[in-house]
């Protein structure tokens, strides 16, 4: 009578048995092809830069008769660098008439002094500042942009944050692909991180900067190969002919998105008229983070992302060899293969970030923070895989819930 069992539980313990090691290999060749995904990715990155600036070239590089521009701000706080960002815009090497226009809230603002500096320091230019009281949604920004833009008098109108700084050429270089005729509605712009203090920067504002150069903006670059043209802006630049923001349904669409700068590139383009990511790269302040605050800034971008291009947003697993070929390295005990992958991982990141973050964006502390790199993509993947554990983001102290793109401000 033992026997039959006996047999019967040595059967079953040895299918178990022979199941074991079939699936911890499966978990071990796992992270291998991961990796493996993430090291085509960074080649279709770099693939995807290489069209980039196919494209940039058959554009041209300054508008021969520039249209005038209104430049819309939303200005909040006194941040540092704030004046000289804003300063930038007034040295213009530009023709046309330009005219600067700045929200405030409340003349209690600290921003205040500093804008009526500026109109001082240049009175031939046309600068002024407007209080927007009224709340018109969640979104502080496009408020207040809303009831700014009533006061704009010219033919394009540039709506781009107040932390923003450019180069002298700048509306010169936006504003060229308009000579391409009536088609083209939004130009956008890329943007790299400027550390605030330059010198002396944190070692959250350090990864911060690093996740523009080397994930942010090669992300842009493969959005717009595989939509097969910019669908979306970005805040650094949003430069729009007045009939391309008609027919998006204006500034008050927006009033309640988060994402306002992708979607209003969205309706733009469903609008039936094109976007354009201009070569021409700005810089934006990157505060001297913590670690919780790049943490917190971070997952309000990735929560953010994975709200308005869901789909786009699970692939980016895909999107991080580095710390899927170290956990190749560990499930395989150190494999010869795993190795390689590695190695192939590493050469492929520091490729991108050289080729992208310091070759188009012109960010130098992508150099010198290189060897921060493979730290920053593991972050990643763990910023990327808790994103999914809520639909909350801190945005300028407050909290709000995402729900179908809209912000849903939560009581406490």
């Amino acid at each position: 009578m033992c026997l039959p069992v006996r047999l019967h539980f040595d059967a079953a313990s040895c299918r178990y048995t022979e199941r074991v090691p079939l699936v911890l290999s499966i978990l071990a060749l796992l992270p291998e092809l991961l990796a493996g995904a993430g090291i085509l990715f960074s080649a279709f990155a770099l693939w995807a830069a290489r069209d980039f600036v196919r494209a940039a070239q058959a554009l041209p590089r300054e508008h021969p008769a520039p249209p005038s521009v209104s430049i819309l701000k939303p200005v909040k706080g006194a941040d540092p660098g704030l004046a000289e960002a804003l300063r930038s815009h007034c040295t213009q090497d530009f023709p046309a008439p330009v005219e600067l226009l700045f929200a405030v809230h409340s003349l209690h603002d600290p921003a205040v002094p500093i804008l009526h500096a500026l109109a001082a320091e240049f009175p031939h230019l046309r600068i002024e500042t407007v209080i927007t009281p009224l709340t018109l949604g969640t979104n502080g920004k496009i408020s207040n942009l809303a009831q700014l833009l009533p006061h704009a008098r010219h033919e394009l109108l540039l709506l781009s944050d107040a932390d923003i700084g450019v180069g002298p050429r700048y509306l010169r270089r936006i504003t060229a692909p308009f000579a391409a005729g009536p088609r083209t509605g939004l130009v956008t712009a890329p943007y790299r991180g400027r550390t605030n203090p330059p010198g002396r920067p944190s070692f959250g504002s350090r990864l911060e900067a690093l996740a523009i150069a080397t994930d942010f903006f090669p992300g842009v670059l493969t959005a717009r190969l595989t939509d097969r043209g910019m669908r979306f802006g970005l805040g650094s630049t949003l430069l729009l002919s007045r009939p391309a923001l008609a027919a998006a349904g204006g500034l008050e669409a927006l009033t309640g998105v988060l994402a306002d700068d992708h979607d209003l590139g969205q309706r733009v383009a469903g609008a039936g008229f094109a976007v354009v990511l201009s070569p021409e790269p700005v810089s934006t302040a990157v505060p001297a983070y913590t670690f919780a605050q790049f943490w917190s800034h971070q997952l309000r971008w990735a929560r953010t992302v994975r709200d308005t291009r869901p789909a786009s947003y699970a692939g980016l697993v895909l999107t991080h060899p580095v710390p899927w070929a170290l956990l190749a390295v560990l499930a395989t005990a150190g494999s010869p293969f795993a190795w390689l992958l590695l190695l192939l991982a590493l050469l492929g990141r520091i490729t991108v970030a050289l080729m992208i973050g310091y070759g188009l964006l012109g960010d130098r502390r992508t150099l010198t923070d290189l060897p921060l790199l493979p730290v920053r993509d593991c972050l990643g993947l763990l910023l990327w895989a808790w994103s999914y554990a809520g639909d909350t983001v801190e945005w300028r102290g407050e909290r709000f819930r995402i729900e179908r793109g809209r912000l849903l401000r939560v009581i406490k």
